[in-house]
């Protein structure tokens, strides 16, 4: 797609997964990337792969800059932010692509489970937006969270993630209308499944004692996987737009839109979308 050339891109989590898909796909569109992840030489890697990516249409070459942090840490995440303005002077696009899923009953899931994923999938999300903020309100620039369709409907068997994702939504959207004076833009994205090699199988040691389809991507929801790049490819489409919200697959918001009206249809069109638990 077209997007603005030069543009100046911050993906943390942009070593692996998603996170270097939307690297890719910025570099290809000839903008300025960095990326952050905890270890230097997944990071290492994931930028000589970026480095050589064909790039736009300018003759000058994109450049590709790593940054070492661990966001779980307001030290790491301050130091970040200072690296960024020192290395790019100032940055146009931030998006947060942290966390992980998990599994389980909500009811039996540890209150510590549930703050791992609490400081992991959202607290992470809030150091990095609020040491980013002075940059993006200068640029008029783009805030992007990954979210997730847990983040506006939770499912069955998804342990402490739903939670952690709602917040997500939620601190995402009250940004957005607190943010909207500055000029900077919040995006959220809500994806359902993303196909990765081992689809069926990075949860199956937390699945003990629940329905076999509790292994599943979504935790057994009936969704087809999603092409990452094409993700990507719609993530830039959505910022370029200045959309408030992007969920895929699309059909996911007729669910959300009718859960609001009938939350007990609502529940019940969920289940259908939920393979048998027999």
């Amino acid at each position: 797609m077209a997007f603005p050339q030069g543009q100046r891109v911050l993906v943390v989590g942009g070593s692996a997964g998603l996170g270097r898909h939307l690297a890719e796909a910025f570099t290809l569109s000839g903008a300025h990337i960095g990326i952050v992840a905890r270890r230097t030489a997944e990071l290492e890697l994931a930028a000589d792969l970026l480095r050589g990516l064909p790039h736009g249409t300018s003759s000058r070459h994109p450049r590709v800059e790593t940054f070492v942090a661990d966001v779980t840490r307001d030290e790491d995440v301050v130091q970040l932010a200072s690296q960024v303005q020192e290395t790019f002077g100032g940055i146009d696009v931030v998006i947060h692509c942290v966390g992980r899923s998990s599994r389980g009953r909500a009811a039996e899931t540890k209150p510590a489970d549930f703050q791992t994923l609490w400081e992991l999938n959202f607290l992470t999300l809030v150091r990095v937006s609020q040491a980013m903020l002075p940059l993006l309100s200068v640029s008029r620039g783009t805030l992007v969270a990954i979210g997730s369709l847990a983040s506006k409907s939770p499912g069955r068997f998804l342990g402490a993630y739903p939670a952690s994702k709602y917040a997500v939504a939620a601190y995402s959207h009250q940004l957005r209308l607190e943010l909207a004076p500055t000029g900077v833009h919040v995006l959220l994205v809500c994806p359902g499944p993303i196909q990765r090699p081992d689809a069926g199988e990075r949860y199956a040691s937390q699945t003990h004692g629940l329905p076999a389809e509790s292994a599943a991507p979504g935790g057994g929801v009936k969704l087809k996987g999603l092409e990452p790049a094409r993700l990507a490819a719609a993530v830039l489409q959505a910022i370029d737009a200045r959309q408030p919200e992007l969920v895929l697959p699309g059909k996911a918001r007729w669910l959300f839109a009718i859960s609001q009206v009938s939350p007990r249809w609502g529940d019940w069109l969920l289940s259908k979308f939920s393979r048998s638990s027999h």
